[in-house]
């Protein structure tokens, strides 16, 4: 288990370029290869180049766990061949208007939670392509749930204004422990600023020790 401190094109948000499950992770194309042998070591996983929607932002439009993917209806016919070729998982595309789909769930192998209102049809993709139960809800009083934390199959690191029944019910649906952090020296938004599975993580080059250690310990990294 590991965690690395990384940035790409000078800028210390990893978690927009990066994308990762327990079996594989995902940079830009023209990632250097140093830097791509650090994410697979700190992830313990495959990294394999790809973009989505044209766009080098893959933790923004995806969203994942180890039975599939989803992507926006912006993605490519060859983008999605290429990632179900390269990773192994099916691959299905979300024909609603929302793009940003990183964003807006928050979900592992066990479960997903997005915000209230969320388009039905993006709910029930999620739950047949992905085998989770779905749940909605805030983290900070926020909608956008994927932007507003991070979860493994160990724990769940979320924004720093979770409150504590948002607490509760992360930990209920996740069944996992639940804590509070900020990354790169104070932004709360946790998935910006970090990528992880239940092997590693990578952060955003500004996170400060203590920042490393709580994500490192809310997402059972340590030890």
């Amino acid at each position: 288990m590991s965690i690395a401190r990384l940035s790409l094109y000078g800028n210390p948000n990893i978690g927009a370029f990066t994308f990762a499950t327990d079996s594989f992770s995902l940079v830009p194309p023209d990632t250097p290869e140093g830097t791509i042998e650090e994410v697979s070591a700190s992830l313990g996983v495959p990294a394999y180049k790809a973009t989505v929607s044209g766009s080098v932002l893959l933790g923004i439009f995806a969203i994942g766990n180890s039975r599939g993917m989803i992507l926006p209806s912006t993605a490519t016919e060859n983008e999605v061949e290429a990632i179900s070729s390269l990773t192994g998982v099916p691959v299905a595309v979300y024909e609603g208007r929302v793009n940003a789909l990183g964003n807006m769930v928050l979900v592992n192998d066990r479960a997903a939670l997005v915000g209230r209102g969320t388009d039905k049809g993006l709910v029930e993709l999620i739950r047949s392509h992905l085998g989770v139960d779905v749940y909605e809800g805030t983290i900070g009083g926020i909608r956008m749930t994927g932007v507003c934390a991070v979860v493994n199959s160990k724990g769940v690191v979320a924004h720093p204004m979770t409150s504590e029944a948002e607490i509760a019910l992360l930990s209920k649906i996740f069944n996992t422990p639940v804590d509070v952090s900020t990354v790169n020296c104070g932004f709360p938004y946790l998935r910006v600023g970090i990528t992880a599975n239940s092997y590693g993580a990578v952060v955003g080059l500004d996170t400060t020790g203590p920042e490393m250690a709580r994500i490192e310990s809310s997402l059972g990294l340590t030890g």
